[in-house]
């Protein structure tokens, strides 16, 4: 009878030192996310052309190689990605973890690797971003006539972004996000562990990528922005999170069309 009553409890064990574990990397990734932020703020950025400033993220330092720069930024994105997506992915991981076969030790390498995949689809988007951000600043800060016409592309931006929260593609990318493991039973082995991690992580950049977007252009070191996107894509996962999702899109359209109106009024 207590061999028998001692299996719940080991598996109960597990269950906790893996939720310990998801709290320790959200507490780790947030504390150093809140460094770099006020790391990056103390900086400053570049003024330019049209009264607005570029932030230093997307600048390399003296001395610093195209590819270093690279690596330090999606270094720092993917710390930052940890901190945000932790709290939508624990529960896609938990349905992941009930779908397989495995216990113990097993079961949390399988789990880590899942996660491990899902934050490299991440890091390369990070590198996308990267990759992107810099050649659009390196441009800006050549032709001073374009850079005079980018506060008001961002409001654009900005409510077009916002739009797509409103729209049945966002609604169709948030209900795979939500059933991205129905009650079907998976394999329990490395490979299969690893796939489906990188296809929680492809779901997610999916259904993420305009408020990804949105967090880029008008602050991506920024703690308050950070914050709010990150309530914004873990309130809309949640059952219901359809209408979170199209009260912000509506903020948000209505913040693009503000900054737009006043760029014009600046420009």
């Amino acid at each position: 009878m207590s061999d028998v009553a001692a299996v719940p409890r080991t598996e109960d064990a597990w269950r906790h030192a893996w939720l310990g574990a998801a709290m320790v990397a959200f507490g780790t990734s947030a504390r150093s996310t809140i460094a770099m932020c006020t790391s990056m703020s103390a900086m400053g950025g570049m003024s330019m052309p049209g009264g607005w400033t570029m932030p230093m993220t997307w600048m390399r330092m003296p001395g610093q190689t195209w590819p270093g720069a690279a690596a330090s930024f999606v270094g720092m994105w993917t710390v930052m990605m940890i901190a945000m997506m932790l709290p939508s992915l624990v529960p896609m991981l938990w349905r992941y973890r009930r779908a397989i076969g495995a216990h113990g030790a097993r079961l949390e390498a399988l789990t880590a690797l899942a996660a491990a995949g899902y934050f490299l689809v991440w890091a390369i988007g990070g590198f996308a971003v990267f990759t992107l951000g810099s050649v659009l600043g390196s441009v800006e800060m050549r032709y001073s006539t374009l850079a005079r016409t980018v506060p008001i592309a961002v409001g654009v931006t900005v409510m077009v972004a916002g739009a797509m929260q409103l729209t049945a593609w966002k609604a169709r990318v948030l209900a795979c996000c939500r059933g991205s493991l129905g009650p079907r039973r998976l394999s329990d082995d490395a490979g299969t562990a690893w796939r489906h991690g990188l296809r929680l992580g492809t779901h997610c950049t999916r259904c993420c990528f305009n408020l990804m977007l949105i967090l880029a252009i008008l602050g991506l070191m920024d703690l308050v922005m950070m914050t709010a996107v990150t309530a914004i894509m873990t309130a809309e996962r949640i059952p219901g999170g359809d209408r979170v999702a199209r009260v912000a899109g509506a903020f948000i359209v209505a913040v693009g069309l503000v900054m737009i109106a006043r760029a014009v009024r600046l420009a």
